[in-house]
């Protein structure tokens, strides 16, 4: 399993932007699927964005998020993005990165059993 690690989160009001990070290490994750969920307070945790390995070109969205996040991948930081622009106060949740089972598929994968690795999750609030 990949450690992983996020960053980025915070306090922003509506219309603002946030860049989360997910450093890896223990796997490159180039090789992997990579993909960012969501839990707000007394909900369960939701899809948000996810990209194939580097043998694709796919990302997936949640509708929620369509047209104002954006996945992305520096394979020589190891790290993914998500770039939130537009937030709204329906964005508020701790957000988590995770790292799929599968590697070399080009898939993208959209549920939590098809990963296995993740992160400690980091909080964004977004005030209206």
């Amino acid at each position: 399993q990949a450690q992983l690690v996020e960053s980025g989160g915070g306090l922003v009001q509506a219309g603002g932007s946030l860049r989360l990070s997910c450093a890896a290490s223990g796997r490159t994750i180039s090789q992997y699927g990579m993909g960012w969920f969501r839990q707000a307070p007394g909900k369960e945790r939701e899809f948000v964005a996810a990209m194939t390995d580097w043998s694709g070109s796919s990302t997936a969205y949640a509708d929620s998020v369509k047209g104002r996040f954006t996945i992305s991948r520096d394979n020589a930081r190891n790290t993914v993005y998500l770039q939130m622009n537009s937030l709204k106060p329906e964005d508020t949740a701790v957000y988590y990165c995770a790292a799929s089972i599968a590697k070399y598929t080009s898939r993208v994968y959209y549920t939590e059993r098809e990963y296995d690795s993740w992160g400690q999750g980091t909080q964004v609030t977004v005030s209206s």
